[in-house]
């Protein structure tokens, strides 16, 4: 591997007309004499100093050894780069149940978090520019733990993290491997982590303070104390309601698309419009298309209503025409006008009910249905997946997506918020009729 990167400088430096350095000195003013004979040696130091901090300001520069990673060869100095992250929709149901029995709910963000995995393969790299051995200057280093730069870096902190978890009786999800839970004398821990962001959630103080303790003993960390922004969601809490909204996320994503001042519309999608790709011309360049689109499909998290309209629009990211970009500007006013709109949640009996709408002929082009899934959960919306497949039953992706949250489910602590036999119903609007389709009973 090549050389790595200093990505910045590490210093220290005050900034003022008299240095905490400089010893007395005589003035016509009187000053008082400063004398400091051992300086500090981290920034932490120096903080903590009233005498450096009422001379001057101190800057910090921070400074990471960044591996140019894209030198790496597969099968030589790397395997696997997957590392599996927190589904949004794994969030909102453990933050709506942690609510509604007013549990603990702790946020943490690990400091330098890929510096903590090991690495399993055989990497070696270059010294660093500025910093070789003078008694070496033409050895190399080999690298036994991940640095920022490695193609398996997220990989590697996910192991180490997940490791020291199961280590401590903590057991993963099978619906989400990185849902971690912990349960021991009627204590119930959970644990989600999406890279260095976590949260810790639990029934009893003790056990999160405990957990809290073992974490600072392996891992830098900062405790974020309560959760109040995670993965560009807005977390607020009151005593009587959670609520969950993306309003800093919209404003990013209006002044991007230079919307924020436009003029909002009442419906995400224009009455009696069908898109299809046979309509208009194609955009010279569809980048900005292709960006904004992903950036409304995060969106959905909490902005449910908009889900059937996201979904539309990005049956064209191949070939997307002027009327596709007339239809997602539509809904980027459309999101203007709701962009402090979010989910709510109360305290109260946890029930689950799935709603969904499915349309044969909702493409005109092949005839593919187009249908959403929404949950309703603890008396709020609180997942909507829009879903598009070729004519098939109209149950399989509702089914599909329960199936892959039945697991959670089954696993330790939830049987605390469910009776031995939870009825999950679904109904069907298709063709604007509503009927129920289906009631599946779980076993707990």
């Amino acid at each position: 591997m090549k050389y790595g990167t200093i990505a910045t400088s590490n210093s220290l430096r005050v900034i003022g007309s008299q240095s905490p350095r400089a010893i007395g000195g005589t003035s016509n003013q009187a000053k008082p004499a400063l004398v400091y004979e051992i300086e500090p040696t981290s920034f932490q130091e120096a903080n903590k100093s009233d005498q450096w901090r009422q001379h001057g300001s101190i800057e910090r520069f921070k400074a990471h050894l960044v591996a140019n990673g894209f030198h790496q060869q597969y099968d030589i100095d790397y395997l696997e780069t997957f590392r599996p992250v927190v589904k949004h929709v794994i969030v909102c149901i453990i933050l709506s149940l942690a609510f509604s029995r007013q549990w603990s709910i702790r946020q943490l963000d690990a400091t330098n978090a890929f510096l903590h995995g090991y690495l399993s393969e055989e990497v070696y790299m270059c010294q660093p520019r500025s910093f070789e051995n003078p008694k070496f200057p033409h050895h190399v280093c080999r690298l036994w733990r991940s640095l920022y730069g490695l193609k398996q870096s997220p990989r590697a902190w996910f192991f180490r993290f997940s490791a020291f978890l199961i280590h401590s009786g903590f057991m993963a999800s099978k619906a989400d491997p990185s849902l971690f839970i912990f349960r021991k004398d009627g204590n119930f821990l959970f644990l989600l982590i999406y890279v260095n962001d976590i949260i810790i959630i639990g029934n009893a103080l003790s056990q999160v303070q405990a957990l809290l303790k073992s974490l600072n003993r392996q891992f830098a960390k900062k405790d974020l104390r309560v959760l109040h922004y995670f993965l560009g969601i807005e977390v607020k809490f009151t005593s009587d309601l959670l609520c969950l909204t993306q309003a800093k996320y919209v404003a990013y994503l209006l002044k991007g698309a230079t919307l924020h001042e436009a003029n909002p519309c009442l419906t995400p999608v224009a009455t009696g419009s069908q898109l299809s790709s046979l309509h208009g011309s194609s955009l010279s360049d569809p980048t900005q298309y292709h960006s904004l689109v992903g950036m409304l499909q995060y969106l959905t998290l909490i902005h449910l209503d908009i889900s059937f309209a996201v979904n539309q629009v990005c049956q064209f990211m191949h070939q997307p025409t002027g009327i596709h970009w007339k239809a997602v500007k539509h809904i980027l006013r459309y999101v203007l006008g709701t962009s402090h709109d979010g989910l709510v949640f109360h305290p109260g009996d946890s029930s689950m009910i799935a709603f969904s709408y499915a349309n044969y002929d909702g493409n005109p082009d092949d005839c593919r249905f187009t249908g959403d899934i929404v949950f309703s959960f603890a008396q709020s919306l609180s997942r909507g997946a829009p879903r598009s497949s070729p004519p098939s039953p109209i149950l399989v992706p509702n089914t599909s997506i329960i199936n892959w949250l039945s697991p959670l489910w089954n696993s330790p602590g939830f049987n605390n918020f469910y009776k031995n036999y939870m009825s999950l119903c679904l109904h069907l609007l298709c063709f604007g009729v509503t009927t129920q389709a289906l009631s599946l009973l779980l076993l707990i």
